[in-house]
């Protein structure tokens, strides 16, 4: 299994255009035909596209020159040479496009089958023939082909997801995860279990919401603490945000605004979303301790929802709220 990968640069080239031909006409009884070479073909475009089937950058290589083939060459009888085929790079949709170089965006290929086209083939050079006026009957040289584009292109992938669950290393992320969707996230008791984003799916009929499970963070991660913030990057786009603190935890409102300064650290925009609070491990706290965790946040005017992953106490409730908050 390729390793996660959720930025890389690559250098592609895009082919060369094929020379165009020198040849004359040279048939039975016409011995001093005019000049019939073809023009050279076009050389291959390289093509970046999000597709299906495609999750993270793992599969590219930072090292290698993604090139598109050449154009052919132009030959005699005015035969053009042959187009040379574009290369086409998948990638995940959710990939950003950017120019290495000068960090330019050049397209956020969002939906799957986005293309964009980031390096154009070389025009191919004209044959002979295309040369002939007049007054020069017979021009015994042709063009050669224009280079095709090469630059370093830099891909950023931010995870496509409706809902992200944010909060501190080992709340049960990844267990809440596994229990409302169809993903398998490494899980166990101790901090940092998640290492890298994971993707899970509900779907009802036509509807489905995507949710994505990120790294814990700390306080301080905004200065490259813990894993820092460099994750935070794939629920940029999401639309809600589950912050998820522990049931047992003494000062939850204390957790919140850590949870919500790292973000507003991150991008400012992600603390206004959409978002509920969501006491995990309810299952290890009495009654009593959990209503007051709950009357605490609701008195801010938090929306909150006791719930265990282990128990499944409240997971269809949550699972019902999603679906009404994607309407």
């Amino acid at each position: 299994m390729a390793k996660f990968k959720d930025n890389i640069v690559i250098k592609v080239r895009a082919g060369k255009g094929g020379a165009g031909a020198v040849s004359f006409r040279r048939e039975k009884y016409i011995p001093k035909g005019g000049p019939d070479g073809g023009d050279g073909g076009k050389g291959g475009d390289v093509i970046i596209q999000a597709q299906q089937g495609y999750y993270n950058l793992g599969h590219l290589f930072k090292d290698r020159i993604y090139k598109a083939p050449n154009g052919g060459f132009g030959m005699g009888q005015n035969r053009h040479g042959k187009d040379g085929q574009d290369l086409v790079i998948y990638v995940p949709a959710g990939t950003q496009v950017l120019d290495a170089e000068t960090g330019e965006l050049i397209a956020d290929l969002v939906n799957e089958g986005d293309t964009v086209c980031v390096a154009k083939g070389g025009m191919g050079g004209k044959g002979n023939a295309f040369f002939k006026t007049a007054t020069h009957q017979a021009p015994r040289f042709s063009q050669p082909g224009m280079p095709g584009e090469e630059r370093s292109i830099l891909l950023n992938l931010k995870l496509i997801a409706d809902v992200g669950l944010v909060g501190l290393p080992n709340v049960g992320k990844s267990t809440l995860l596994a229990a409302i969707t169809n993903a398998q996230p490494k899980i166990a008791d101790y901090p940092f279990t998640t290492l890298i984003p994971n993707l899970g799916v509900i779907e009802r009929g036509e509807t489905i919401i995507k949710i994505a499970d990120i790294p814990g963070i700390i306080e301080g991660a905004h200065r490259g603490m813990g894993l820092g913030l460099s994750f935070l990057q794939h629920i940029e786009r999401v639309r809600i945000i589950l912050f998820c603190i522990e049931a047992i935890d003494a000062d939850p409102l204390y957790t919140l605004s850590l949870l919500k300064a790292e973000l507003s650290t991150y991008n400012k925009d992600l603390p206004q979303r959409t978002s509920m609070i969501l006491l995990t491990k309810s299952d290890v706290v009495n009654e009593s301790i959990l209503n007051k965790r709950v009357e605490l946040l609701e008195k801010e005017k938090y929306t909150v929802l006791p719930i265990s992953s282990l128990t499944g106490y409240n997971i269809n409730i949550l699972i019902e709220k999603l679906f009404l908050l994607m309407e």
